[in-house]
Parts: structure tokens; C-alpha cells; sequence
């Protein structure tokens, strides 16, 4: 009788990935859920000056006011009576936003105001105005 030779079986050691890769597939998630975005106004304008301007780290919605007093949000014109309404939606992924008007330096200082009460109508904790240093 012939005995068989068997070869030791050796086992191939092997990394299982799918922990980890749910891992980097929830950090992920999480750090696009936690991001604030900037919601810019659209616009480009001439921003007045000012020599007390102070610099905002944390402005994440931008309102923007034309020369011709044409308001704009996420780079739409909207009308004056939908900046409440919009500034209420966008508050709503972020309670804590910033809202800074970008005011054109020869736009009307009514609809600056009337912009102004809407974001506090709307419940903005923190309002700035745009100006140059």
C-alpha cells in the first residue's frame, strides 16, 4: 500500500475590510451633515466702506442688494416679500447661521431695511452688513 503525502493546508491569512470601510463610509455622513455651507447671495457689488469693519469668520448666508434695489438669495432674484419666507428655510438646516447683507454702496437704504427687518422677522440671531475696510 502507498501511503499519500498530504501537503499541510496552510491557511492564507486575510484582512476582512467591510469594518472598516462602514467605518469611513459613517465618518463620511457624519462630516457631511455636520459642514455648514455658505449660501451666497450671487451678485458681485461695490460694498461700502467703513473704518470700524470687522471681519465675520462664521457668515454662511449672504443676502445680496443691487443698485437698482434687486434682492438676491442663493444666486436667485427673489421678491421682497420672499426674503422672510427664504431666510425662515435656510434657518432651518442651521439655527445658528449668520446672515450678511452685501448692500450695493448706491442701493436704496429702504430695502436694506426692509431686508433687515425680514431676517429678524425671520428669527436671525446674528445680522451684519457688508463693508470694505
Amino acid at each position: 500500500m502507498a501511503t499519500k503525502k498530504r501537503k499541510p493546508q496552510q491557511d492564507e491569512a486575510q484582512i476582512d475590510m467591510t469594518p472598516m470601510l462602514d467605518i469611513v463610509f459613517i465618518m463620511l455622513i457624519f462630516f457631511i451633515v455636520t459642514a455648514s455651507f455658505v449660501k451666497e447671495s450671487g451678485i458681485t457689488i461695490e460694498k461700502p466702506t467703513a473704518e470700524t469693519a470687522q471681519k465675520k469668520p462664521k457668515a454662511n448666508i449672504f443676502v445680496g442688494i443691487d443698485l437698482n434695489g434687486d434682492i438676491y438669495m442663493l444666486k436667485n432674484k427673489v421678491d421682497k416679500d420672499a426674503v422672510k419666507a427664504g431666510l425662515e428655510e435656510m434657518l432651518l438646516e442651521n439655527p445658528e447661521s449668520t446672515v450678511v447683507v452685501q448692500a450695493d454702496n448706491r442701493a436704496d437704504a429702504g430695502v436694506l431695511i426692509k431686508v433687515l427687518d425680514a431676517a429678524k422677522a425671520a428669527g436671525v440671531k446674528n445680522i451684519s452688513v457688508a463693508a470694505d475696510l
